[in-house]
C-alpha cells in the first residue's frame, strides 16, 4: 500500500500520519498499520525537480538526527527502502534539504508478538535470480514470476515474506520496478527507479501467497535477485 505526501518544504519536517495511510486509487482502502506497531518497512522514493542533497526520517517527537536515509545530488528520480520507527502518534517525520515530492511505500511492520505474528530467519545470501543467465538471455519488460523457494537458496514452503536485495541492469531509462505476491493484483508501488539508466538495487521485503513472486518492469532490464532471509511463522 502507498501513502503519497504533497510536495515537502526544503529545509523543514514534514510529519507524515503512517497509521491513516490508504491505497491509492479510484477506491482508496486502508493500509492496515495497527497502533501497536513499533517501527515501519518502508521505501522512500524522492521525485525532486532539482538536486536534493538528503532526506531524513526520524520518529516524531524527537530531534532531528545527523542521518540521512536518502541522497539525490542529481536531481533524478531515486528510492531506498529503510525502517523507521514508529513516534507520537504512530508518525514518523521526513526531512528534506531541499523542496521535493516524496513518495512512501509501505510493506511490513514490527510489533509486539502477538496471533498470527511472524519472525525473521536469516539465510546465507544466495541469488535466487539473474536474467542475464544464461548467457545471451534478452532483457525482460513486463511482469515475471519467481520461484522462490525454487531456486534451492533456502526457506520453507510456510514462508509469507522474502527479504530481497533487488538489481536491475537496464537497457536505458527504466521508470519502474515493483516486486509483489504472485497471484495478487499489482500494486501502485515502485520497488526501485532508473531513470538515468545506470545499474541500480534497493533492498526490499516481499510478501509471498506461495512462495513465488512476481516482477514488472517499464521497460527492458535484466534482474537480479539476492535472497538474505524471510518472515514465516
Amino acid at each position: 500500500s502507498t501513502i503519497i505526501t504533497g510536495a515537502l518544504v526544503g529545509g523543514t519536517s514534514t510529519t507524515l500520519p503512517i497509521l491513516s495511510g490508504s491505497y491509492t486509487g479510484s477506491s482508496p482502502l486502508p493500509c492496515d498499520v495497527p497502533s501497536t506497531a513499533q517501527a515501519y518497512s518502508l521505501n522512500f522514493t524522492l521525485v525532486p525537480t532539482g538536486p536534493v542533497n538528503y532526506l531524513t526520517v526520524y520518529p516524531t517527537g524527537e530531534s532531528l538526527p545527523i542521518v540521512s536515509t536518502l541522497n539525490d545530488p542529481t536531481g533524478t528520480v531515486e528510492a531506498n527502502a529503510a525502517i523507521a520507527p514508529a513516534g507520537a502518534g504512530g508518525s514518523i517525520e521526513a526531512y528534506v534539504t531541499q523542496t521535493t515530492n516524496l513518495v512512501v511505500d509501505i510493506n511490513g511492520y514490527f510489533a509486539p508478538v502477538g496471533a498470527g505474528a511472524l519472525s525473521l530467519y536469516a539465510l546465507p545470501p544466495c541469488r535466487v535470480l539473474d536474467t542475464r543467465n544464461p548467457a545471451g538471455a534478452p532483457p525482460f519488460e513486463g511482469t515475471i514470476n519467481v520461484n522462490v523457494l525454487g531456486s534451492g537458496c533456502g526457506g520453507t514452503g510456510a514462508a509469507e515474506a522474502y527479504v530481497f536485495n533487488a538489481t536491475v541492469v537496464p537497457d536505458g531509462m527504466l521508470g519502474y520496478l515493483t516486486l509483489w505476491p504472485e497471484g495478487s493484483v499489482q500494486p501502485l508501488v515502485s520497488t526501485l527507479n532508473a531513470y538515468a539508466g545506470d545499474v541500480t538495487s534497493n533492498m526490499a521485503i516481499v510478501p509471498t501467497n506461495n512462495t513465488e513472486i512476481s516482477a514488472f518492469a517499464t521497460s527492458n532490464t535484466y534482474l537480479v535477485l539476492d535472497l538474505f532471509g524471510y518472515f514465516a511463522p
